[in-house]
This record gives structure tokens, sequence and C-alpha cells, in this order.
């Protein structure tokens, strides 16, 4: 979904991160805002004071969109739910919860906690615009105000639709998930609803460029619509994925065929036999099958090929990264995740200081291509 994430700073311990794609948002806000909005409702100010509004008014949306974002976070952590971060892009702004939550409890209190504090913005909002302010300028402080109040209840409006991933489709889901107690179910059906409402965005935004009415908004809803289905199809394929791994210990995936490379192998010896052949991010260093640290190919690469001759892999292993070792009885779904997160393509299983195998995404992605559970779930 993301591209290159910057990451801002952290609130309550939660990452902020922005996706370079949000800057492109931000540029369209500001000089639409400053162009085609301001001056409609505060006429009669210079330019350089409808871009100076326009900018004020692209970082309120900004702080309102983090804040609907925190809202889900928040809830969603107190419900012992892992948030890994929160991302702006180009359409809009997600909380990345590891897990689903535990219960269709849960996914509404997580789900409207959002919409929540963006009728709590607007609320505020509205409240400011009324007071009688006295300072010069007093016109262009409503005026932002004026707009902050009208974009929260537009996010209100749009995130409320009952379509899969959208708030609206989330407290749908919890509904038929309560009801039915069948979280996949309530998914698929609340995902239809999502795909179908994308495709009805993309033909909307089709008719407006063929009838000639505004090309740029006809271009953002089929842009919207195609986010829109793709988010809804891949999060029910995700839920599917996820049903078929939970529970299912790594050990039954791992590979024994490479158990390491002994401490007393050269650096040389190390890099023809596995470096140059396969793409191996790091290697285990072991002695008999006791894990003794790891070698990277950033210190092989630091090296001249005399000291590889020279040194042996055990002169330079390094302690393994922890986020690379896992236990032979963790969750094979953790696993993936930690993969994903980490960036790298397989882990060490490891129990008490020994190497028994290697987990590798290859492995957990043959096994779901081959799953009974995963076929046929696409949604239209």
């Amino acid at each position: 979904m993301f591209g290159k994430r910057i990451e801002l700073f952290r609130l309550f311990g939660i990452p902020l991160r922005i996706d370079l794609s949000w800057f492109i948002v931000a540029l369209l806000v500001t000089w639409s805002l400053a162009e085609n909005f301001f001056p409609t409702v505060a006429v009669g100010l210079s330019p350089g004071t409808y871009w100076a509004m326009g900018a004020f008014g692209a970082l309120g949306l900004f702080a309102s969109v983090v804040l609907h974002e925190l809202a889900h976070a928040l809830v969603a952590r107190s419900y012992g739910l892992s948030i890994h971060g929160i991302t702006l892009f180009i359409f809009g702004g997600v909380a990345e919860m590891e897990t689903e939550p535990p219960s269709a409890k849960a996914e509404f209190m997580v789900a409207i906690a959002g919409p929540i504090a963006s009728v709590a913005i607007a609320a505020g909002c509205s409240l400011l615009i009324g007071v009688p302010w006295g300072f010069p300028g007093a016109s262009v402080a409503v005026a932002v105000l004026t707009y902050l109040a009208f974009i929260n209840r537009m996010l209100v409006f749009f995130n409320m639709i009952p379509a899969f991933p959208l708030d609206g489709g989330r407290v749908l889901r919890s509904a038929l998930w309560q009801w039915k107690g069948d979280l996949p179910w309530a998914t698929s059906i609340t995902s239809r609803i999502g795909s179908g409402f994308g495709v009805a965005l993309i033909v909307l935004g089709g008719l407006l460029i063929v009838l000639g009415r505004s090309g740029v908004s006809g271009m953002w809803y089929i842009l919207i619509g195609l986010f829109l289905r793709n988010a809804a199809r891949m999060s029910y394929r995700q839920l599917v994925l996820r049903s078929a791994l939970e529970g299912e210990p790594v050990s039954r995936f791992m590979r024994t065929a490479l158990m390491g490379v002994q401490r007393s192998a050269s650096v040389a010896e190390v890099v023809e036999r596995y470096f140059n052949r396969y793409p191996f991010e790091y290697l285990p260093v072991v002695d008999g099958s006791q894990l003794t640290g790891c070698v990277t190919t950033d210190q092989v690469q630091e090296l001249s090929p005399d000291q590889w001759k020279q040194l042996t892999v055990g002169a330079i292993a390094i302690p393994c990264p922890i986020h690379n070792l896992v236990p032979p009885d963790s969750d094979a779904m953790d696993a993936l995740n930690r993969m994903l997160h980490s960036k790298t393509s397989y882990l060490l299983v490891v129990e008490a200081d020994r190497l028994l195998g290697v987990v590798s995404m290859r492995e957990l992605l043959e096994f779901l291509s081959s799953n009974s559970k995963i076929q046929g779930t696409q949604v239209a």
C-alpha cells in the first residue's frame, strides 16, 4: 500500500509516518483552498493571505486525520491490539493494527472511535466560529475554522458509508459478526459491499469525465474507487490467510537443510558457497549446533578479498538481531508479520541457543497457495 515513508514523531508511543504521496494531497488542498474555497467565504483579501489560509487549512486537515486515526489506535491498544503505527498517505490515513480485534465489541469500539473524534473536532470548530472574536483579522480565523468544521463533517459522512474497510464497513462487520459469530463471513459480506462501492465510484468518475462535468473530480473518484476496491479485496484475503496460518507452529514449515556455517569456516568459503549463489541477507554462525552469532552481507562487503581468506566467520560474527529469532512453537502468522515488518525473507528457529532450522516466507507462501481455505477467496 505504501511507498517511501518518513517518520515524523510519536504520539503516546505510536509512530506517526507520512507516505510521500501525502505531499501531493497537501499541495492540492492548499492550492484548492487558496484559489477556490477561501475567496468565496472571505471576500476581498490579498492572494498572499488566501495562500496562508490554504496552508493553515491543509495543516488543520493533517491534524484532523491524525486525531481521527489516533482515536482508532488508542482504543485498539486498550483492547490489547498491537499498533504498528499511523501512516498518512494520498487517500487519507490508516492506523496499522497487527491483528484483528478479539471480539465484535472491540471491532465496533475501534471502528467508531475515529468518527467520534471527527464529530468532536467539527463540533469544537463550530463552537469557536460562534465566539465574538475581537481582534483584527478574525474573519481569517473564522474562515479556516469554517473549513475545518466542514471537512470533518465530510470525513464522518464518507467514513461511515457501510463499505469495508471504511469505518462504517467495520461497524457493519461488527454487527454481522455479533449476529452470526462468524468473522470471515462478516468480512466477506462487508468486503463485497466495499468492492461494489469502489466500482460505483469508478463508474461515477468515468461519467464525470465523459460528460465533461469535471475531469479532475472524475479522476479522483476513479482513483479512490480503485483504492477502495483493492483494499476491500486485500482485507478479506488477509483475514483468510490469517485464519490458515494462526495456530500453526513455525516448526511445521522450517527447513533443516541449512543449519548454519561453522565458526571455523573462512569468509572466502562462505562467500563462495552461499553469498555468491543464494540471496541470503545473513547467515547463522554455529559451533556444532549452538548458535554463536550471525554474519551479514554488509560485513563481508566491508572486507577485502585478502581478508576473506585470512578471517573465519567466527572472528567477524555479531549477535543475531533478536527480531530474526523465533522459538519452534511460535505462531506462523506472527512469524510472517515479523518478516514483513522487518523486511527480511527468513527467520532462525532457535531453542535454548540451539539452531533447529530456518523458516522462510517462501515456505509460508507455498503453504498458503496450496491450502484449501485460500482457494476461491476472491471478492467480486
